[in-house]
């Protein structure tokens, strides 16, 4: 089984070839224009028997992913209560998201 552990956004993900991946908004300076989102920071790459771990990166290696969309997460109720005062108070919040493909794990 091949995959890669790669750290995107301060949060780390483990990945492979053709699976989709669900992260916070990526901001639009990290896509080209073709919607490809190259990501260097691999912390950890399996290819067959082959495991490379890296301090803190492994050298040359990089994980190319396409960009999907923009959509909007699960909606949250934000709830706030004091006892004793009559006090309430209920907020949404939806998270900004990316959907990404993994389209290659070169080590």
């Amino acid at each position: 089984m091949n995959y890669a552990i790669i750290s995107l956004g301060g949060k780390q993900y483990r990945v492979s070839e053709g699976e989709t991946l669900v992260v916070d908004k990526l901001a639009a300076d990290h896509i080209d224009s073709k919607g490809v989102v190259s990501v260097a920071d691999v912390l950890f790459v399996r290819n067959g028997k082959d495991i490379k771990v890296g301090t803190p990166f492994v050298e040359g290696a990089v994980v190319t992913l396409q960009h999907e969309q923009n959509q909007k997460g699960e909606k949250l109720r934000v709830l706030k209560y004091k006892s004793k005062s009559r006090y309430r108070r209920t907020q949404g919040h939806r998270q900004h998201e990316s959907v990404l493909t993994v389209k290659k794990i070169a080590a």
